[in-house]
């Protein structure tokens, strides 16, 4: 309060050993591009990618049940391909920013960072897909019973490299394929953002842990179960969707989940 703040340290490891900042993932698509002469799958450890994790995740608590899952992200077969190519190579996709370009932004795809579903996995291959595969699904009717979906880059509506119009046009288009499919009547759409397109809140956040909970984000429910009208003020923060979806398919609890937040059920109409 007394002038500019004195950053003691900068880091993308806290001294714990926790990764905060934008670590890469250690498979492509990753902004570390492959080692020279090694694994075109892979990216070069020499660039500090973090380590393939271990821990559990929602995908292995949906697994464990036998609930099918995916985790789909637009311009991923594109973005693995941009990847794979030699390390001198220019990316084409991936962090590419130039008009036009899908912008596809490595980090934001979490299941890409654990060895469980590294390249050449049958776990990679069941769970981790492209927009097309989503589109593709819905048109079927054959979506898996929990569907996670990551726009890229270009229609993220990230402040600094995207807008808000392109995104919310892709997102009502998605929202439209659902709408019109005959999963409409038995699905929950979850939309939430990171920043969105903000920086800042005049709200203080909640009393919390290490992490937080930081400024508030949009968060809109969109389905026939949903309240109508309605704006829920409980608590919640990100893993307040972990949180229902471990609630609806009696899942094992993940550890991380905040007991001080909701699951969004307080927004949602149960019936009888």
């Amino acid at each position: 309060m007394t002038g500019p703040p004195q950053y003691v340290n900068d880091g993308a490891v806290t001294p714990d050993g926790f990764a905060v900042n934008t670590l890469q993932p250690p498979f492509q698509p990753s902004n570390a591009p492959p080692a020279p002469g090694g694994d075109s799958r892979m990216a070069d450890p020499t660039k500090n990618p973090l380590p393939p994790q271990t821990m559990k995740t929602i995908g292995d608590t949906l697994s464990a049940k036998g609930v099918e899952w995916a985790w789909y992200a637009e311009s991923w077969d594109d973005a693995v391909t941009d990847g794979m190519q030699p390390t001198a190579a220019p990316r084409k996709v991936i962090y590419n920013a130039a008009p036009g370009a899908a912008n596809f932004q490595a980090h934001h795809h979490p299941f890409n960072y654990f060895r469980k579903y590294a390249p050449g996995t049958a776990e990679r291959a069941k769970h981790l897909k492209d927009y097309n595969d989503l589109v593709a699904q819905i048109q079927t009717n054959t979506l898996p019973a929990v569907a996670f979906y990551k726009p890229q880059g270009s229609h993220n509506e990230h402040p600094g490299y995207a807008d808000v119009l392109a995104g919310d046009v892709h997102l009502a288009d998605v929202i439209g394929k659902i709408q019109g499919s005959a999963a409409w009547r038995s699905t929950l759409i979850i939309v939430t953002y990171d920043e969105n397109g903000g920086f800042w809140d005049h709200v203080v956040p909640p009393a919390g842990d290490r992490w937080g909970p930081g400024t508030r984000i949009p968060t809109i429910l969109i389905g026939p179960m949903v309240k109508k009208g309605f704006a829920d003020h409980t608590v919640y923060d990100t893993t307040s969707i972990l949180k229902l979806i471990t609630r609806r398919f009696a899942l094992e609890p993940l550890p991380g989940v905040r007991s001080i937040v909701g699951d969004l059920s307080n927004a949602i109409d149960f019936g009888d």
